[in-house]
């Protein structure tokens, strides 16, 4: 028997859960509505009488952003460039076997907010859990943000990942990677106050623009990753397909044989 985990958010109307310019618009047309718009495509329709209990379709209109919700970035969201000179890829260009495989689940949620997770924390990590990566393997970090899902403060919950922990999945085969918080980096807000006190341009998006050295994809805004065990799941993120974006949404579901 096949058991099937949700691990994908909801995109829901004006939740305060993204930067103002990003948060999703709803315009839900109900079945009334759908069926005055049905008159105009059946001239001569009595809509009350030719319709089941006078009702039409249903149909909403969305504003959002290609990375609003459970989303897959590509590595055009990170820079022109990819794995140390290549063009990157867009999201419609992503090979499909990257986003279905083994399943590795890392409990994260011992850092603290904002704390930059190293490539010894990734490799302790998976000594601790007794599991060796392969190539293919598809990695979800457990931060424990998403228990804020729906607040402003989701912004700047979870731990973030670094540029050399980025890196050091990369080298290990791994292409898709995961977490349950707003961003794959640390929360931008806090990599901003640490910038204004160290000018250190290092640390700005750096587990974004490890893409540059290894192309690579990573999902954000996971939810329910305290449902997975360690590993032995597989993962599946097949992303929508949008001419030459940079990223999509995908329905994330992890699958347990039992």
């Amino acid at each position: 028997m096949r058991k099937f985990i949700d691990l994908s958010i909801s995109i829901e109307n004006n939740v305060p859960s993204d930067p103002q310019e990003m948060i999703p618009k709803i315009q839900y047309m109900n079945h009334d509505t759908g069926a005055q718009q049905m008159a105009a495509f059946f001239p001569g329709i009595d809509t009350a009488n030719d319709l089941p209990g006078g009702k039409g379709w249903a149909i909403e209109l969305l504003t959002l952003s290609s990375h609003t919700g459970t989303h897959l970035d590509a590595p055009w969201h990170y820079h022109p460039k990819m794995s140390k000179g290549q063009r990157a890829l867009t999201i419609d260009e992503i090979p499909l076997e990257w986003c279905m495989g083994n399943g590795v689940k890392l409990d994260f949620t011992k850092f603290p907010n904002g704390y930059l997770v190293t490539a010894d924390d990734m490799k302790e990590a998976f000594e601790n859990i007794g599991y060796e990566l392969k190539s293919g393997d598809i990695v979800l970090v457990n931060t424990g943000a998403d228990k804020y899902w729906g607040k402003p403060e989701y912004l700047i919950k979870g731990c973030g990942m670094g540029k050399e922990a980025t890196l050091w999945l990369c080298e290990q085969g791994v292409r898709v990677v995961g977490t349950d918080a707003w961003s794959w980096d640390r929360p931008l807000p806090l990599i901003a106050k640490d910038f204004v006190q160290s000018k250190d341009p290092s640390i700005i998006w750096e587990g974004h623009f490890a893409g540059i050295e290894c192309g690579y994809c990573h999902i954000e805004k996971l939810t329910n990753l305290e449902k997975l065990p360690s590993y032995g799941f597989t993962f599946c993120c097949f992303p929508i397909k949008i001419k030459d974006a940079s990223g999509g949404w995908i329905r994330a579901v992890a699958i347990i044989d039992e």
